[in-house]
């Protein structure tokens, strides 16, 4: 069975790189509580540049063919292989949602598109953005994040 496209990457990553990359979205969450708005302005301007490991296999795959296409082309023709079994990869990773890199960029901490935008989320709440929403769904406004980015990932 082909996985839904929102968590096939977290569900083909470790639960300890899971749980590492989600500790670190709560301590970055609890560092800009304490901040002001200008501070979490600035950190949503860096979620706008941060890379999702989509984004990041896309761009690897990208250079690792070219680069195949050109020593395939240039040095020997055995390097053609090199973009088949990368593009393979990719189709790989369209389908189920893991292939060979997948493990390594999770490791480096590379987040989903979906672990981005979830602290995207709850940053704009501690900002202020949505207190009655906040109120609603929490039956409270105070700041604790982990309640907050266990609202926003539902």
């Amino acid at each position: 069975m082909i996985p839904a496209t929102v968590k096939r990457v977290e569900e083909n990553t470790d639960e300890a790189i899971n749980d590492r990359i989600y500790r670190q979205t709560v301590r970055n969450l609890s560092h800009f509580a304490t901040q002001g708005s200008a501070e979490i302005n600035r950190r949503l301007e860096e979620l706008d540049r941060e890379w999702d490991v989509e984004r990041t296999l896309e761009a690897n795959a990208a250079t690792l063919a070219l680069l195949g296409i050109g020593l395939g082309a240039f040095v020997d023709r055995r390097f053609f292989l090199f973009p088949a079994v990368v593009t393979g990869f990719l189709l790989q990773h369209a389908v189920q949602g893991w292939c060979p890199p997948l493990p390594v960029l999770r490791h480096l901490g590379i987040r989903t598109a979906r672990e981005i935008d979830s602290e995207r989320l709850a940053l704009k709440v501690l900002r202020g953005d949505f207190q009655d929403l906040l109120k609603e769904r929490t039956g409270t406004q105070n700041t604790d994040v982990e309640p907050i980015l266990k609202t926003v990932n539902r």
